[in-house]
C-alpha cells in the first residue's frame, strides 16, 4: 500500500450490514473530510459472507438518493456480498479507480481466527487483491446488536478512527506484505484511546452453537456465542487488545496465507 494524496481522494466505501446501516453512514461522514466518498454496499444484511462471490447473487444495482444527517447522497445498493459490492463498484460504478477502499463500520468486532468469516474484512481483502489500499473497521458491540442496525450504538469514536487510519493509509508507504489494515475499536473507546499494532489471535472468539429443534427438517440456522476464556491468549493479539487492554487494535494483514515456516525445512519434513 502506498500513496500520498494531492488531489481529492476517491474513496469506495462498503460494508456487510447493508446500505442503510448507521455504521456505514458514520464512516461516510467521517471520510468526506478526506475526499469524495462513493457508497456501494450490499442491498441486504450480509454479515458472515467473508470474501465469497456466490453465483446465486443477482448483481442488480439500484441507485438510491438518500439524505443522511442533512446531506444528500447518491448511493448504490448491490444484490450481492460485500466483496461483490466492491467488484461492482470497481468495474461498473466508479468513474475512475479509487484511491482507497474502506469497509465498515461493522456492528461487532472481527477478531481472532474468525476474521476471515467477516464480510467486512472480506470486502477489504477483495479490494486489496486487486491492488487497492484497503481498510476494514469494526466496533465492539454486544452480540444481540450484530444484526439490528440499531441507532442506539454510538459510532462517533469508531468514525474518528476510521478517518484517522484512512488518512494514514493514503499518506504512508507500507511494506509490500501489508495489503490492508484491520481496525477494531472497543465499545468503551474515545478519540483519546490509545491504539496498538496487533496480530490476529488464534482464538475462535465467536463459538458456533446449534439451536434446539425437534427435527432436521425444521429450519434452524446456526448461531454463535462469545468466548469468555482469555487465559490462553497472548498480549499482542487483537482479542487481548480490545478485551483486556481496552485499546484500539490495528492489525496489518497480508494476502499471503502461507504458513510462516521455512519452506525447505517443511518440505524435508514431508519427504522424510
Amino acid at each position: 500500500m502506498q500513496k500520498g494524496f494531492v488531489k481529492k481522494a476517491q474513496i469506495l466505501l462498503t460494508n456487510d450490514d447493508g446500505i442503510h446501516s448507521p455504521g456505514l453512514w458514520a464512516a461516510a461522514g467521517a471520510l468526506s473530510d478526506l475526499g469524495f466518498v462513493h457508497v456501494v454496499a450490499p442491498r441486504e444484511q450480509s454479515s458472515g459472507a467473508g470474501r465469497s462471490l456466490p453465483s446465486t447473487s443477482d448483481g442488480i444495482i439500484k441507485p438510491q438518493a438518500l439524505t443522511v444527517n442533512g446531506k444528500s447522497w447518491q448511493v448504490y445498493a448491490v444484490g450481492g456480498t460485500p466483496a461483490q459490492a466492491v467488484l461492482h463498484g470497481l468495474l461498473e460504478i466508479l468513474p475512475e479507480p479509487p484511491t482507497l477502499v474502506v469497509s465498515g463500520i461493522n456492528y461487532g468486532e472481527n477478531v481472532g481466527s474468525g476474521a476471515t468469516i467477516s464480510g467486512t474484512v472480506g470486502a477489504a481483502l477483495e479490494a486489496a487483491s486487486l491492488g487497492f489500499p484497503a481498510l476494514a473497521v469494526s466496533l465492539q458491540t454486544d452480540v444481540k446488536e450484530h444484526f439490528t442496525n440499531s441507532d442506539q450504538v454510538d459510532f462517533s469514536t469508531a468514525a474518528y478512527f476510521t478517518s484517522h487510519f484512512a488518512r494514514l493509509v493514503l499518506e504512508k508507504t507500507f511494506p509490500p506484505d501489508v495489503d490492508l489494515l484491520k481496525v477494531e475499536v472497543p465499545a468503551s473507546a474515545t478519540p483519546q484511546t490509545p491504539w496498538e499494532v496487533t496480530r490476529i489471535s488464534r482464538k475462535r472468539y465467536y463459538i458456533p452453537v446449534s439451536r434446539a429443534r425437534s427435527s432436521w427438517e425444521e429450519p434452524s440456522p446456526l448461531g454463535y456465542r462469545l468466548d469468555t476464556d482469555l487465559d490462553d491468549d497472548r498480549p499482542d493479539t487483537d482479542v487481548y487488545a480490545i478485551r483486556v487492554k481496552r485499546v484500539v487494535s490495528v492489525t496489518p494483514m497480508s494476502l499471503d496465507l502461507t504458513s510462516r515456516v521455512q519452506l525447505g525445512e517443511f518440505e524435508r519434513l514431508l519427504r522424510d
